[in-house]
């Protein structure tokens, strides 16, 4: 209860920009092919899966075994990600660290839950959540002092603040030996590319304006308008005032920030933001 308290007063007092600042002091993003709770390789694809989140975030993010030689000489410019594993037998839940070159815990994400049945699926939609602690930070790397850098003068905050979509991917895969004693790890990564994908234009729906009026539902709540015709449906989350739901075909965010609600997606690779007229 303490600590939905604290998450609540750090959402109130606008903290994001702190926590921002402090990971804008990192270059890199160092992620293991394999976690510490986890028994194989890249297991569920979570290596390629994290790997790929991450730069979806804007962040530059290499492997534990192929890290640059800048990287290599000054351990201090890069954190160290980690999966925390607290998955029952029924649902999958997943929180995200990152710890500098002194081992000191420097970020950690909300809890992201899936309750579906296979396995590669349930932790692709549980990291996909916890990664939800990363929107709206708009990284960008910014040298800090190399006296900080030694004393690892940082302050760990639970992070719980603004979201985004987070583009869910089937092109990540692990091809790899069976066996522990004849692994081969290679990547199957989407590569960088100018070319977007055509969208018809008659599928583009423009966001919902005018008062929007919430109705309860089973785990949320579906908007309706005047009309009345069904808009959006929000899918509650661990977080107050955050809420999943599908715009355009794409996973997107709705969320109350400053007293306003807003609807987050992705367009053509970017970031939206549109406000909502919601009365609950």
């Amino acid at each position: 209860m303490r600590s939905k308290i604290l998450y609540i007063l750090l959402f109130a007092m606008g903290l994001s920009g702190a926590v921002n600042a402090q990971l804008n002091n990192y270059k890199y993003i160092i992620v293991p092919k394999k976690f510490e709770d986890f028994k194989y390789i890249n297991q569920y694809q979570t290596s390629t899966l994290t790997k790929y989140f991450f730069e979806e975030n804007g962040f530059e993010v290499v492997y534990d075994d192929a890290l640059p030689v800048e990287l290599a000489n000054e351990r201090c410019l890069g954190l160290t990600a980690n999966l925390i594993d607290g998955s029952t037998m029924f649902t999958t839940k997943i929180t995200i660290t990152l710890k500098d070159c002194n081992n000191v815990e420097i970020f950690k994400s909300i809890k992201g839950v899936s309750k579906i049945k296979a396995y590669d699926e349930s932790y692709r939609e549980a990291l996909q959540r916890a990664f939800v602690s990363f929107a709206g930070m708009n990284y960008e790397y910014e040298p800090m002092d190399k006296q900080d850098s030694k004393e690892g003068a940082a302050v760990t905050v639970s992070f719980k603040d603004d979201v985004k979509s987070v583009k869910e991917t089937k092109e990540h895969v692990e091809k790899q030996k069976a066996t522990m004693e004849e692994q081969v790890y290679k990547s199957v990564e989407p590569k960088p590319t100018n070319i977007v994908k055509a969208v018809s234009e008659e599928k583009i729906v423009p966001a919902p304006t005018g008062t929007l009026y919430a109705q309860p539902i089973e785990n949320g709540y579906q908007l309706v308008d005047s009309t009345p015709k069904i808009v959006l449906k929000l899918e509650e989350t661990s977080m107050d005032n955050v809420f999943m739901t599908d715009f355009n075909g794409n996973n997107a965010v709705v969320f109350q920030k400053d007293g306003k609600w807003l609807l987050e997606y992705s367009e053509n690779g970017k970031k939206v933001q549109k406000e909502l007229n919601i009365k609950f």
